[in-house]
């Protein structure tokens, strides 16, 4: 089902590799337009209106827009006590690793009287989305809420998409997860249109707020909502525009083939375009994993699906001279998800500048990610990993630097102050210093 690249007679150092690397065909400019209208439509309209977009978008009307704290205590009371015991040691796990990642403030003296404190300070409010449809995401709530709170943020606000099946609640398993971490204040709504109410609010018929805009949106959706954080980027702080999942697991001759076939097929439940890339230089393990895959996939859950992600331009095998060339090729993909399954996989994972995760070993595979590693399985997609971070509580906080100079430490620097602003021909900022010792 893979297609097979052989990348060995390629210089990778200077190779153009956009056009070889496999990769999902996601046009986030193109759909900006059409999810335009549908903000414009929540910025003016209040709650009737998002009733009827979900209706529209999500086949339901949700009762309302806000879902009432009974529903999200019934879903918790009504929850299976197995997927209770595993959400709970997930969030503890996740706690553990998102409270370890506060950075410390700091203070720095530069000179007498010249003091600089680097404070770290919490958005004061976060809109948390969490995906519906073709599966359900008590983890990604988890994955949302847990860095938030760790951060320190006062205000946290949940949407998921209205299920049909549900009454237009979102899946009860979401509401559960909520309440588990704590959460109250959850909204029946999905897509662009959810983004929007985060972003401007909604406001009730008496001029209140029923939902407050928020300071940042985080959270994995689809293109539309994707488009949706992009046309409101400025209005609010977003974390990412997430694209299809992908994985690529690097492995050579020592590698389980099956376990890396059912790696890769793992990632391909998530959606018709999520990317499975394996990067090796064994022909041995590119044809016995291929076998795998052709074992394992008929009779899978979704096999439809998972055939039609191995299919698409996305996936495919990269034969690679050697594992040089290996972490090369990995570097420029930058893949969301990234899979070590070879002799001496902690020597290889400290050459890895580029990947969301890096997943380190045979007994560490991408689904123990998803759910209880601990780490954050909201990552950068389509090659953002050169320059961005996963979800983490860093993400929920704000730098704010306070400069506290006495006349003696302003004094020390005057000369040099004036000679720069005279330099950037600004005479007036040179003044200002000035005033302080006329």
């Amino acid at each position: 089902m893979l297609s097979v690249t052989d990348l060995r007679p390629l210089d990778t150092a200077t190779a153009d590799l956009s056009r070889i690397i496999p990769r999902a065909n996601v046009d986030v400019s193109s759909v900006v337009p059409v999810v335009a209208p549908i903000i414009e439509q929540v910025r003016h309209g209040g709650e009737q209106t998002l009733l009827e977009l979900a209706e529209r978008f999500d086949g339901v009307r949700p009762p309302a827009l806000r879902v009432p704290a009974e529903a999200l205590e019934a879903a918790l009371a009504g929850l299976d006590p197995r997927v209770r015991a595993a959400l709970e040691e997930s969030i503890r796990r996740a706690r553990l690793v998102h409270d370890a990642q506060h950075p410390q403030d700091s203070t720095v003296e530069l000179g007498e009287g010249a003091v600089v404190e680097n404070h770290w300070t919490p958005v004061g409010r976060v809109g948390l989305y969490v995906p519906g449809g073709r599966a359900v995401y008590p983890s990604s709530v988890v994955m949302n809420v847990v860095p938030a709170q760790a951060a320190g943020v006062g205000s946290l606000a949940v949407t998921s998409p209205p299920q049909r099946d549900h009454g237009g609640l979102p899946h009860p398993t979401v509401l559960a997860a909520c309440a588990l971490l704590g959460v109250d204040e959850v909204y029946a709504a999905g897509g662009a249109q959810a983004v929007a109410m985060l972003a401007h609010g909604v406001q009730d018929d008496d001029g209140g707020w029923l939902c407050a805009p928020v300071d940042l949106v985080t959270g994995p959706g689809n293109v539309y909502v994707a488009a949706a954080k992009r046309a409101l980027q400025g209005v609010i702080g977003v974390d990412a525009e997430a694209g299809p999942s992908e994985i690529a697991v690097i492995a050579d001759g020592t590698a389980r083939a099956d376990w890396v076939a059912a790696d890769l097929i793992s990632q391909s439940e998530h959606d018709p375009l999520a990317a499975s890339v394996l990067i090796t230089d064994s022909e041995d393990l590119l044809r016995d994993v291929l076998a795998a895959i052709e074992a394992q996939v008929p009779g899978a859950f979704h096999e439809d699906q998972i055939r039609e992600a191995l299919t698409g331009p996305q996936s495919g095998v990269l034969l690679v001279r050697d594992m040089d060339q290996a972490v090369e090729v990995s570097d420029r993909y930058a893949t969301e998800h990234l899979e070590i399954q070879t002799r001496d996989p902690e020597a290889l994972v400290g050459r890895i500048r580029n990947a969301g995760a890096v997943f380190v070993g045979p007994h560490a595979p991408v689904p123990l990610g998803d759910y209880s590693a601990g780490s954050n399985h909201v990552l950068p997609t389509s090659g953002t990993a050169r320059h961005s971070s996963g979800l983490n509580t860093v993400t929920f906080l704000r730098l704010q630097q306070r400069i506290c100079y006495t006349e003696t430490g302003l004094e020390e620097v005057a000369d040099g102050i004036g000679v720069l602003a005279e330099d950037e021909r600004l005479p007036a900022h040179a003044a200002a210093i000035r005033a302080r010792f006329a």
